[in-house]
């Protein structure tokens, strides 16, 4: 089945893991979305004011601003209180789980993830993405 999205949808992906991240991005260009890489919390605020993603794919454990921190300067801004952002890290258990929907993220992505998994959990969160 295709998934790729009619209109290619900003993905930022926010991991200290550069190879992962490179990966994950490359990937996802495969399945035509438009991405971006950010290799640490304060660059990754960077990235999202510069890049303006529909979709942010954020890992939680990483040094300096940690994914939690860095979910809730976003969602302190009005300019990123709809953009959707998806935990990503290797950290799935329930207190984790129950920490990112507390701090406003709209799913949860356990590392490692299949391909598939990426893909169906970025075009759901890209269902009230604006054109």
């Amino acid at each position: 089945m295709d998934q790729s999205p009619s209109i290619r949808k900003r993905v930022l992906i926010v991991d200290d893991n550069a190879q992962a991240a490179d990966v994950a991005s490359e990937l996802l260009d495969l399945y035509g979305y438009q991405t971006a890489v950010a290799y640490g919390g304060q660059e990754g605020l960077q990235a999202a004011e510069a890049f303006a993603p529909d979709v942010i794919l954020l890992d939680l454990g990483m040094p300096g601003l940690d994914g939690f921190q860095v979910a809730a300067a976003l969602r302190a801004r009005p300019d990123f209180r709809d953009v959707a952002i998806v935990a990503f890290s290797a950290w799935g258990d329930q207190g984790t789980r129950q920490r990112t929907r507390a701090a406003g993220f709209n799913d949860h992505l356990t590392k490692p993830a299949s391909l598939d998994d990426i893909v169906s959990t970025i075009a759901a969160a890209c269902q009230p993405c604006h054109a």
